[in-house]
């Protein structure tokens, strides 16, 4: 399973992590976190000014139901994926006869 980030980390950091996530998604994703009380923000000095991210007790308390699910996903990967082709095909099929 992927790690958990460090104790504290940059939105910048983050976001190498995530590959093809906006920095609006990111951005818009993080202060949802804040508010749910899952991540704590700090606003760092500087110039230019940082951000800092850091989880808290509620936030980490959802890594052994995320392990889970991980383990669960990898488990279930082949059949995940034929779904999802099969999905694929009918929606590519479904957008070609209602042409």
């Amino acid at each position: 399973m992927p790690s958990l980030p460090p104790v504290t980390t940059t939105t910048y950091a983050i976001k190498r992590q995530l590959e093809g996530i906006t920095q609006r998604v990111l951005t818009q994703t993080l202060r949802k976190l804040e508010r749910n009380g899952m991540v704590r923000r700090r606003v760092l000095g500087g110039s230019p000014p940082g951000v800092e991210y850091a989880l808290t007790p509620l936030g980490r308390s959802l890594q052994e139901p995320f392990a889970v699910l991980y383990d669960w996903t990898l488990a279930h990967i082949d059949a995940i994926q034929k779904h999802q082709e099969a999905y694929d095909r009918e929606a590519v099929a479904a957008a070609r006869d209602s042409d």
